[in-house]
């Protein structure tokens, strides 16, 4: 016979329900819901794509003229790269490819072929610096295995309109896929590991959706940078040093960050110790951190599973965190307006790291909390605060929306011109584009500063251009400089002479 077990709060229950052996009605809980809707969700990007929420999610795709080249193992992709009229479409089938790919043209779609789980490879063999690097817009990058390159696996250098989707990015160096200086563009279904500064980074971007992808054992698992408009959804990242990031980097031609919608995301363990470049500026995230927002406005939280995170859930705060990043008066610091919908966290904070260990110390705790704003800012909102531990919210009002729903995309309808800059020339387009990827002012990115450039080169334009389209391995601290030979000896030495121009 089965036993019938009854909770001891049912019993509690039903004990308040009679008294003296007489029956008791129960009086009802009478939960008041307000009469007038909380209003909708709105931000500066969702005002671009709220007239069309009701379209079809992600319409995103590279036109194609019908022309199809086929690349068998043993060839070359760069061959057929080089043949291709906008508008082709490159499959590649499996096999292994050691090469640099580069991408000039608009509207090309790489593609590999995968037969029975074979993946065509784009082999680095630990020597060379970069596996694809495209500039041209309407790019679609889908289905490779990239690994064991020094640099990056995917770089876009102000593409737009791109899609990067269902790769395997596995010990690709700085970053795993990196689309810079771009607008209308989705990175899906992904898997990443092992990037010693992130494994998705958008960089300097607008109108990003970066959703359904696995990231691990990675320092920071999704970077968002100096960027606008970008959706972070329905990812799961796990085991990195830093699961989220998105924040301000001081020094780069762009100074804001904002409009961040991170959603539905699978934010677990994220206890990796940092490998990161000593100097870098994620080799300043604490491990075990679930996500990071350092002086990055509009910035959403919502529908987020944050688990077991042993420095903290979710921090936010100002360029303090980072030692080494310099002053940038076109930076403001703040994490202006974050917003903290309904989210899903446990067992966050049980071993912070020493940074984190040090400042709770000010705060009188030990344990670290579910979330954090360690500059206390007034502006802020939060559903439901008592679901959570957290440290200085206690200025933080009720959000006026409970729900983000309507803002399917970040992407944008229809395809967007190239990118351009008004009024700017040659140079300073190159130097946005390309150079400033790895090169900031004054702190340091995957190359040297810009300073440090300036002080070595001065006068010498023309021996910045001479190396960039030759570099040689000079400093241990940094890995090797691809070489630029996409680009002409005119365009190379425009953006010599704008960089030795900078001020800041």
């Amino acid at each position: 016979m089965r036993k019938l077990i009854v909770p001891i709060v049912t019993l509690a229950l039903l004990a308040g329900a009679y008294q003296l052996g007489t029956r008791q009605r129960a009086e009802p809980v009478v939960i008041k819901v307000p009469s007038t809707p909380a209003a909708q969700f709105n931000s500066a990007g969702s005002e671009s794509v709220g007239a069309v929420a009701q379209d079809a999610v992600r319409r995103l795709a590279t036109p194609t003229s019908g022309e199809v080249i086929l690349v068998r193992d043993g060839e070359s992709i760069q061959d057929a790269v080089n043949r291709a009229a906008p508008g082709a479409v490159i499959k590649v089938m499996p096999g292994t490819y050691r090469e640099t790919v580069y991408i000039d043209k608009d509207n090309i779609t790489l593609s590999g072929v995968i037969e029975q789980g074979n993946y065509p490879v784009l082999e680095g063999d630990g020597v060379r610096n970069d596996a694809i690097l495209y500039s041209g817009n309407g790019t679609t990058i889908e289905n490779f295995h990239i690994t064991h390159y020094k640099g990056n696996g995917v770089m876009g250098q102000a593409g737009n309109n791109f899609i990067i989707r269902n790769n395997i990015v596995v010990d690709t160096g700085v970053y795993g896929i990196f689309p810079q200086l771009g607008q209308n563009g989705i990175v899906s279904h992904n898997v990443l590991s092992g990037i010693e500064d992130a494994a998705i980074y958008i960089g300097m971007s607008d109108n990003v959706d970066v959703v359904y992808n696995r990231v691990f054992e990675s320092v920071a698992g999704i970077e968002i940078e100096n960027s606008r408009s970008a959706l972070v959804e329905a990812n799961y990242v796990y085991n990195n040093t830093g699961g989220i990031l998105a924040f301000v980097t001081p020094g780069l031609p762009i100074k804001t960050c904002g409009d961040v919608l991170i959603r539905n995301n699978f934010v677990i363990d994220n206890n990796h110790e940092n490998f990161a470049v000593p100097g870098s500026i994620v080799a300043n995230v604490p491990a075990g951190t679930g996500m990071l927002v350092m002086a990055c406005d509009d910035v959403v939280i919502e529908g987020n599973i944050v688990t077991g995170n042993n420095s903290a859930g979710i921090i936010f705060t100002d360029f303090t965190l980072a030692t080494n990043i310099p002053n940038d008066p076109g930076s403001e610091p703040n994490p202006n307006r974050p917003k903290l919908l309904d989210n899903l966290m446990r067992d966050n904070g049980l071993d912070p790291a020493p940074v984190v260990r040090a400042y709770l110390a000010t705060q009188l705790e030990s344990r670290g909390p579910d979330i954090v704003d360690t500059v206390g800012m007034d502006d802020g909102c939060i559903l439901h605060p008592a679901r959570y531990r957290t440290i200085g919210l206690e200025k933080y009002g009720e959000c006026a929306f409970d729900t983000t729903a309507k803002v399917a995309t970040y992407t944008l309808p229809q395809p967007v011109p190239p990118r351009g800059l008004e009024n700017v020339d040659i140079g300073k387009l190159t130097y946005y584009g390309i150079c400033a990827g790895c090169h900031a002012y004054s702190v340091r990115l995957i190359g040297p500063p810009t300073q440090i450039i300036q002080a070595l080169y001065m006068d010498n334009p023309q021996g910045i251009a001479a190396y960039a389209r030759q570099p040689v391995k000079k400093r241990e601290d940094y890995p090797e400089m691809p070489p630029q030979q996409h680009l002409d000896g005119e365009t190379l030495l425009a953006a010599a002479r704008y960089m030795l121009s900078l001020k800041n």
